[in-house]
């Protein structure tokens, strides 16, 4: 798991970058507030709202994210304001907890923007929980969160905007979409709503205090997940990774609480931790929040290893609260998901497919490395949506093989199509006869493991290794791709699909 976390590949060194320009906009913004005359809490306040703009914003082009930084106030003031304005008024405030919960999900609909309007509305209204915020602190709270913002675009659009040099993202595909209850979106929010109601209520049983650390403990388990077997594992590493990090609290946190600028140093390294871990172990970004956590609470003059011992307890809730949520409230099953995703991947790489042999044939507008791209981002999602199936903890063993059979043959399909787009960027490349043959081979296979119409042009395999005899680069790259489509029939359950092509 550490090995995953801080050895893992990091081509172009982005989560490097990312992660050190957190540090960089969070401490400016940080530094900025105190130096402009705000209290501590308000700092804090404002260092959350650099991390949150930093972190969640993700559109893919730079202006796109520029527009939702500008964006975050809109939602967050507002927000602030409410929590503040109820933080006497229990009943109403956790009714408008719930809602802000219910919404946040619900917005993920509108892609990456909603995404992050809805987790810097949530996190908003948790902070104002955090801090105890009341009316009278609105003005320097207001203006912390406005100072950090701008010390944060600042930095990302201004200092250190990398992503201009960078190729643009491909964006993931959405979840599916539908009206009422049939779409993701809505039963998500239907889902997270529910299960905050749960971790609130049994939350404020085990602290009068601290129950908000249930509600988003719910909540994050609801962040970037789609189906029940990916929520259910994401709560896993959510407990774990706290209950890492309360241990290491114990040895670092309490210890250092009285040691202001050691803290600070710990501090800088707990949000480190967060961006860099981010993309590659859940479990190891929540200890890094959780370290986070108890040293702003040692700042504060709060912390205390009873404090510690109750976050644990908060968090078990609160993943009980989304476990119980996805399994009894309109859940929506692993494998639902991960077929729409397999099935895209499939099309993605008949595009691919299709792109290069157009290239080859002479097209110079034709160019497969786009689809490539997406091709890459697609299986991301695939691997996420698989992950409660091959998980060392999943007691099905059969589909464990199946699914490791299938992002095995994946793999082999992008690592053939990628091949098949280098040589086709080779300007020296030409035209071979068997290519169109090639091509619609793959085509047929890709629309025999999908839901498109079989048009009886399928060939067998033993067929097509006989007219790939002699193969080039190009052949060889095809054909391979051309077994792996066919491999996947059997984990995949289209034998018959297949057979019936054929």
């Amino acid at each position: 798991m550490l090995k995953r976390a801080f050895v893992a590949p990091d081509p172009g060194r982005v989560r490097l970058r990312f992660a050190l320009r957190g540090v960089v906009g969070i401490g400016l913004a940080v530094a900025l507030c105190g130096a402009s005359g705000l209290s501590l809490i308000a700092s804090i306040t404002g260092g959350l709202a650099a991390l949150l703009a930093l972190f969640t914003v993700s559109d893919p082009t730079v202006r796109g994210q520029a527009a939702t930084t500008a964006l975050l106030p809109v939602v967050g003031l507002p927000v602030l304001a409410l929590a503040a304005v109820l933080h006497e008024l229990t009943a109403a405030r956790d009714l408008a907890f719930l809602a802000v919960v219910g919404a946040g999900v619900y917005a993920r609909r509108w892609g990456p923007r909603g995404h992050a309007l809805g987790v810097f509305a949530f996190m908003t209204f948790f902070a104002a929980q955090f801090l105890h915020t009341v009316p009278g602190q609105l003005p320097e709270l207001s203006a912390a969160v406005l100072l950090s913002l701008g010390v944060s675009a600042l930095v990302r659009f201004g200092a250190w905007c990398y992503e201009r040099g960078l190729p643009a993202p491909v964006p993931v595909a959405a979840p599916p979409g539908g009206t009422g209850l049939a779409r993701i979106t809505t039963r998500q929010a239907v889902q997270a709503t529910a299960g905050a109601a749960v971790a609130l209520a049994a939350g404020h049983l085990l602290s009068d205090q601290r129950w908000y650390w249930a509600v988003g403990a719910t909540w994050w388990v609801f962040v970037n997940t789609t189906s029940r077997g990916e929520t259910l594992v994401r709560g896993f590493r959510r407990f774990l990774g706290t209950v890492l990090g309360v241990l290491l609290g114990f040895a670092v946190a309490v210890p250092l609480h009285g040691e202001p600028a050691v803290a600070v140093a710990v501090v800088a390294l707990s949000v480190f931790g967060i961006f860099y871990s981010a993309a590659v172990s859940y479990t190891w970004m929540m200890l890094s929040v959780t370290v986070l956590a108890s040293m702003l609470y040692g700042l504060l003059g709060v912390l205390d290893p009873a404090l510690l011992a109750l976050r644990v307890g908060e968090t078990a809730i609160g993943a009980l609260g989304a476990a119980l949520a996805v399994l009894l409230v309109l859940p929506v099953t692993t494998h639902s998901v991960t077929d729409e995703r397999v099935e895209h991947a499939l099309r993605c790489v008949r595009a691919s497919t299709a792109e290069a042999a157009a290239r080859l044939a002479g097209d110079a507008q034709a160019d497969p490395a786009p689809r490539v791209a997406e091709l890459e981002a697609i299986l991301g999602r695939v691997r996420l949506s698989l992950v409660p199936l091959v998980h060392p903890l999943s007691p099905l063993r059969a589909r464990k093989r199946r699914a490791r059979q299938v992002l095995a043959l994946l793999d082999d399909c992008a690592r053939e199509v990628r091949g098949l787009a280098s040589v086709a960027a080779d300007p020296e490349a030409s035209h071979d006869a068997r290519l169109v043959a090639a091509c619609w081979r793959v085509e047929a296979a890709v629309e025999a493991l999908t839901d498109a119409p079989i048009d009886g042009r399928r060939q067998t395999a033993a067929q097509a290794a006989a007219q790939v005899a002699d193969d080039g680069p190009v052949l060889a790259h095809l054909h391979a791709l051309e077994q792996a489509l066919l491999a996947l029939a059997v984990p995949l359950g289209r034998s018959e699909r297949i057979a019936v092509g054929a």
